[in-house]
């Protein structure tokens, strides 16, 4: 591999049961359920080759715990990473998306519709959500050339990484799976980032696991 390219698996944290209830969490530190610590202990195994010199993780439980069993596996130390959390929804935290679009909606018509001005009361437009998540990757992958790494997070860092590395604007609907637990490979140059491979789920061979949009990151395509 070229000296000053990183290799950077992306991985989304394993189920919740707000995930199951399609309920938004954000930044409410939800736990992993049963399955999603399943999730984490195969994704885990799954990456057990992996040359991993570090392990970076939002630190929400969801995702953190999720790290940590890929961290256990691998002999890899975690570092909690605050610019790694999923987006900060507000007063929406907590809802479903028929709750939201209920109380709010207008509001909830342009969340849909991934306006990228648009901020939830309280929370984070979707256009600085995105700038926070690829100034974080771009920050940890640059600290790495020549090495590999792990960003463990959510569905809604995800989709930011796959946009920034395929020159998707973000009012583009997305029709990429984002799952529990998928692995996802990048590669980081000083020109920006480029995707190798997306939503690598074999390891959890016939799990049904939820996709992105039941974390409540963006609403579904």
């Amino acid at each position: 591999m070229p000296q000053d390219i990183t290799r950077v698996l992306v991985i989304r944290h394993g189920e919740t049961a707000w995930n199951r209830e399609s309920r938004i969490q954000g930044h409410i530190d939800i736990p992993l359920n049963d399955h999603g610590r399943w999730q984490a202990e195969r994704v885990g195994q799954a990456l057990l080759d992996e040359p991993l010199v570090a392990i970076y993780s939002s630190d929400l439980q969801r995702a953190h715990d999720t790290a940590l069993a890929i961290g256990d596996a691998t002999g890899t130390e975690v570092r909690p990473e605050v610019a790694l959390r999923e987006r900060h929804f507000g007063e929406m935290e907590g809802l479903t998306h028929d709750e939201i679009l209920a109380r709010w909606p207008i509001e909830g018509r342009r969340w849909r519709q991934r306006d990228p001005e648009f901020g939830p009361p309280g929370g984070e437009t979707l256009l600085a959500f995105y700038e926070r998540c690829v100034a974080a990757a771009t920050r940890l992958a640059a600290g790495h050339p020549g090495q590999t790494i792990a960003l463990v997070a959510h569905g809604g860092v995800l989709d930011c990484f796959y946009r920034a590395a395929n020159g998707l604007d973000l009012s583009v609907p997305r029709s990429w799976r984002i799952g529990n637990a998928s692995v996802n490979r990048l590669l980081y140059s000083p020109q920006g980032f480029t995707m190798l491979s997306w939503a690598d789920d074999r390891h959890l061979q016939a799990d049904d696991g939820l996709d992105e949009a039941t974390d409540g990151a963006v609403a579904p395509a």
